[in-house]
């Protein structure tokens, strides 16, 4: 069965959507309760439409359709807020060691469910930008060729939209810690593993630790 609830912004819609049909069977009782009924009933079909048609819509596994070049590796790597971590940057620089690393860095826009679903992502997108233009700089200066986007709020649906043009050979998610991640709260990382045919190496970045630590050695 399909659950309507497995990110902020379908949440947000269907909260929208339950108050909708409540004031339509509110209506059509105060009109005539035969109505009221009939409204109601329909509501209940197209409810259970909505939550059990997820099984015919479930993604199958995306793999990319462009192959690197010779000793080269290709990795998606996606994050918003620790899109600047240091342990990020370090799992990047691992995995190039010894290839021609082509890396493309994707950071969702960071747009409220608010503005998400009223298309309105413009803030979002420039903090998001800014991110990441930063993250860019600090892995060119450790000698990673990168290049990087911004992609839509939702993580998921940022990394299909990059595999359709980036021929990614595996991925990268980065995240806060457990307690801190509304990614790792929403399960992002283990519906990315279901849903894309490619190896996927989950990153955590602390942060607040790392901050501490730049104290630390000033």
């Amino acid at each position: 069965m399909r659950n309507p609830l497995r990110s902020e912004q379908e949440a947000f819609r269907w909260v929208l959507l339950t108050v909708a049909a409540f004031a339509l069977i509110v209506i059509g009782g105060l009109i005539n309760r035969w109505l009221g009924l009939a409204v109601f009933i329909a509501v209940i079909i197209v409810a259970l439409w909505y939550m059990t048609r997820g099984r015919e819509e479930r993604p199958l596994p995306v793999r990319p359709a462009a192959r690197p070049g010779e000793n080269e590796r290709r990795i998606l790597v996606v994050a918003n807020e620790t899109v600047g971590g240091g342990a990020l940057r370090n799992c990047i620089r691992k995995k190039s060691e010894g290839v021609q690393e082509n890396v493309l860095v994707v950071s969702p826009s960071l747009a409220s469910p608010m503005r998400h679903w009223a298309s309105d992502e413009g803030p979002g997108r420039a903090e998001a930008q800014e991110r990441l233009d930063a993250s860019l700089a600090l892995l060119r200066q450790a000698g990673i060729s990168a290049r990087g986007e911004v992609g839509d709020a939702e993580p998921l649906q940022a990394i299909e939209d990059a595999l359709r043009t980036f021929g990614a050979e595996e991925i990268i998610i980065s995240t806060h810690p457990e307690g801190k991640s509304k990614w790792l709260e929403r399960g992002v990382v283990t519906e990315a593993r279901e849903r894309f045919a490619l190896p996927i190496t989950h990153v955590i970045v602390d942060v607040d630790e790392e901050r501490e630590d730049l104290v630390e050695d000033d």
